[in-house]
């Protein structure tokens, strides 16, 4: 007899295969073998009214059905009175159109059959790549000529991934009593804008006594020897020219505060630059330099549009946006630190000849009379 692992690894074969009809036969002999009292024969019958309701055996498989009813477990009564209800559930019938019916052509013979036989067996022995095992030498390198072509279209597309135009303002604050401001405007690989050169002529009619250079590609303004106040203005005529070119309007505001720590002077800059009005102008590069007189502290150093080399803040600018900026630095009070050396220069000299006449002089006296 075999054991009940035996069968039950069988039957759910079966029945995972759709063999029904092998599963009813090799059940059905069996199945008294396992009582109905026992977890297994439980099981098996289940298995058994499933393989039943397989091939359409609905009353034979009610009757095991009942059998599992009369069961003193009432989870199995349960689920017999599930699968009950699931066989007597009424039948959809699948409309006609739902089949699909294929028509056989008398006309196709043996003969026909034959060759499409033959045809799928060339297809399976023909090769679609040519497969040799003769050998084909070692894989060469690339030529110099590859790689100097590769470099070429490499430069070339250095420029035509970067800007059109860039404005890049530099302001010198090197000398804080002489303050010098460039503006520089350059169009890389193309001629310029319209909007370019009525900017160049805005500006050289306001600024006339500005240091103006300009050619095909570049303009440069420059202004020297400007107080704070005179670089705030020129900062912020040159902004609002900018915003109406670009049909809105802009604005800059700069805060500066110092605090005096005997020979040395704190300076503190805010800027704060709304360029709201210049967005959507594609290949356009606004960079602001910042040179100061030490080594600058950046209150956000995790603004990645900011750079800071040495003496140098190097600001990209955002379209669209309000951009902003604060840095110190450190500067030596010039002017207390030279009245101190004089001071002290005097002091010296005073006391130099105070305690030389003290001393005397080893030269011979005149006799008084």
């Amino acid at each position: 007899m075999k054991t009940y692992e035996q069968v039950l690894e069988k039957v759910e074969l079966a029945l995972a295969k759709g063999e029904y009809h092998y599963c009813i036969e090799f059940l059905l002999p069996i199945i008294e073998s396992f009582p109905l009292s026992s977890k297994e024969g439980v099981n098996l019958r289940t298995i058994l009214i499933t393989a039943l309701c397989g091939i359409n055996k609905k009353e034979e498989a009610k009757s095991f059905c009942r059998e599992l009813l009369k069961s003193y477990d009432n989870k199995t009564r349960e689920n017999a009175k599930y699968l009950m209800e699931v066989i007597d559930s009424p039948e959809i019938k699948k409309p006609e159109n739902w089949n699909v019916q294929f028509e056989s052509d008398p006309s196709l013979n043996k003969k026909s059959l034959n060759s499409l036989r033959k045809k799928r067996e060339v297809l399976k022995k023909k090769k679609f790549i040519n497969v040799t095992e003769t050998p084909t030498g070692e894989t060469k390198t690339f030529q110099r000529g590859f790689s100097l072509i590769i470099f070429l279209i490499l430069l070339l597309l250095i420029p035509l991934l970067s800007g059109c135009v860039k404005i890049e303002d530099t302001l010198d604050l090197s000398e804080l009593d002489s303050i010098t401001n460039n503006l520089v405007i350059e169009s890389k690989y193309i001629k310029k804008f319209p909007w370019q050169l009525k900017f160049e002529e805005n500006m050289k009619d306001i600024f006339p006594d500005a240091e103006i250079e300009q050619d095909e590609s570049t303009f440069s303004l420059k202004h020297k020897n400007l107080n704070l106040e005179d670089t705030k203005q020129v900062l912020k005529i040159t902004q609002n020219i900018a915003g109406e070119l670009a049909g809105g309007s802009t604005n800059i505001e700069i805060n500066t505060t110092q605090k005096n720590f005997i020979f040395f002077k704190k300076y503190f800059y805010r800027l704060n630059m709304d360029i709201n009005s210049i967005q959507g102008i594609d290949n356009l590069e606004l960079i602001f330099k910042i040179i100061h007189p030490n080594k600058a502290i950046l209150t956000d150093k995790n603004n990645s549009n900011l750079e800071i080399a040495k003496n140098l803040i190097i600001w990209n600018l955002n379209q669209g946006q309000i951009n902003s900026l604060e840095f110190s630095f450190w500067s030596l009070n010039k002017l207390l630190i030279g009245i101190s050396i004089i001071l002290i220069i005097i002091i010296l000299a005073y006391l130099l000849r105070f305690y030389r006449f003290k001393l005397g002089s080893d030269l011979p006296q005149l006799p008084s009379k």
